[in-house]
């Protein structure tokens, strides 16, 4: 069977908040290493993997593998009655046709509990490639966000551009062109607000704003993003979530002409 007791239910409910616009029904593929999820969007432009590890839980247990279906609408919608301080654990047997979800306060004067049906989803696992990417851009993920919340405001693409100079954010719209233009900027007293740039050569891609918008919904989950590219190979966008667990983001670039 299956018992994962998180301390914080927010870690839970900020990461299916992140995901549930880009797919709706996957797999949470448990294992004793702990809680994964990777699926595509309908589009197949995006890809999402989450790997939640065992010791963000405590304690876990997870006696053999199993693959939970789950509607991310109706999780979201269980996840709701969670509170911020919530201690969360899902509980579900070897062959389960649902997910018993328990949040009980911290003052352990309240006990809530759902039992969420399972789907049977016949997903394909895909496998990720290990990149040695060309430019690799650590960053405040409020800053990421604020870039392309205020790029999308002139046009549906940003073409994002790494040289030794820095690293450069625009686009062009109808209404006119907008560029940001990051630089290494290292303060030892405000950690948080480090921008690192590592580059082995130069790269430009271009991508859609909407899906990049999408992916920082995932804001909430950590203070910064890491963000990677090489030339003709997907962008990757990865957020720490606790420890070693993380939620990534794959996003295809755009080619030529197209939108």
């Amino acid at each position: 069977m299956l018992e994962a007791r998180l301390q914080q239910a927010n870690v839970l409910k900020k990461t299916v908040d992140a995901i549930k616009d880009l797919v709706q029904d996957c797999n949470f593929d448990c294992n004793d290493s702990g809680i994964a999820l990777q699926a595509m969007d309908n589009s197949h432009v995006a890809l999402v993997s989450m790997l939640l590890k065992a010791e963000t839980f405590q304690p876990y247990r997870c006696d053999r593998n199993i693959a939970l279906g789950v509607n991310l609408v109706s999780l979201t919608k269980v996840l709701r009655a969670a509170q911020p301080d919530d201690v969360l654990t899902m509980k579900a047997e070897d062959a389960p046709d649902s997910l018993n979800i328990l949040f009980e306060s911290s003052e352990n004067d309240r006990i809530t509990e759902y039992d969420l049906k399972l789907m049977d989803i016949d997903q394909e696992h895909l496998g990720i490639p290990d990149t040695e990417y060309a430019a690799t851009i650590s960053m405040p993920s409020a800053e990421f966000k604020r870039i392309c919340t205020d790029l999308m405001a002139m046009s549906e693409s940003v073409t994002i551009e790494a040289t030794k100079d820095g690293v450069k954010f625009s686009c062009t719209g109808d209404i006119g062109n907008g560029a940001v233009t990051l630089r290494n900027h290292q303060v030892e007293e405000k950690p948080k607000e480090n921008i690192e740039i590592e580059l082995t050569e130069p790269v430009s891609l271009t991508f859609s704003l909407k899906y990049l918008v999408n992916f920082c919904k995932a804001q909430a989950l950590s203070d910064s993003v890491r963000i990677c590219l090489s030339n003709e190979v997907p962008l990757l966008v990865e957020y720490l979530v606790s420890g070693q667990s993380y939620l990534r983001f794959y996003l295809a670039p755009k080619i030529g002409d197209e939108e």
